[in-house]
């Protein structure tokens, strides 16, 4: 008898998910879903999903999804004269994406990002861009894969506008 692959669903991070055998192989990453990522649910400032497999209650992933904003004047020229002369314009921040050191490779991530997208799609709140964080320049390069670009001078804050998104997805 054949072995059947696994269900995948991505959830709301909850009590349910053992959370201690999350180990991505970058320390603050599984710091953040051990000690706080519970804390900033509760406390409104960012939710937190996880990607898991049938019934196991460890997670294979999870990214998290918070309100910010980017400065006008941090945007290229061409997209900020499109955009009302406000200071600054509403984005989405996807402030952290790990998969399990033990899962890395096989898509995870961008099955994660592509969520996180969906979700951001499918938000009744305005927003222009999809932001994320990137930690080192193999996760820049991850993301430049799915057009995003810097922001900032270091290159670790980089963003997509939303109808970007819109067309990755389509």
């Amino acid at each position: 008898m054949a072995a059947t692959a696994p269900s995948l669903r991505i959830e709301p991070r909850s009590s349910r998910h053992d959370r201690s055998g999350f180990t991505s192989g970058f320390a603050p990453l599984d710091r953040y879903l051990h000690q706080q990522a519970g804390q900033d649910v509760r406390r409104r400032v960012a939710s937190c999903f996880v990607l898991v497999a049938d019934d196991d209650a460890v997670p294979i992933g999870y990214y998290t999804l918070a309100a910010t904003s980017i400065m006008l004047v941090s945007l290229p020229p061409a997209m900020a004269r499109r955009l009302p002369r406000y200071p600054d314009v509403p984005a989405i921040l996807m402030g952290r994406l790990a998969v399990a050191a033990r899962h890395q490779g096989r898509g995870f991530g961008e099955l994660l990002l592509f969520d996180a997208f969906g979700r951001a799609l499918r938000s009744e709140i305005a927003v222009y861009a999809f932001v994320v964080d990137a930690k080192d320049d193999k996760a820049a390069a991850f993301y430049a894969r799915y057009r995003f670009m810097p922001i900032d001078r270091q290159g670790t804050r980089l963003f997509v506008p939303m109808a970007e998104v819109a067309s990755l997805l389509a």
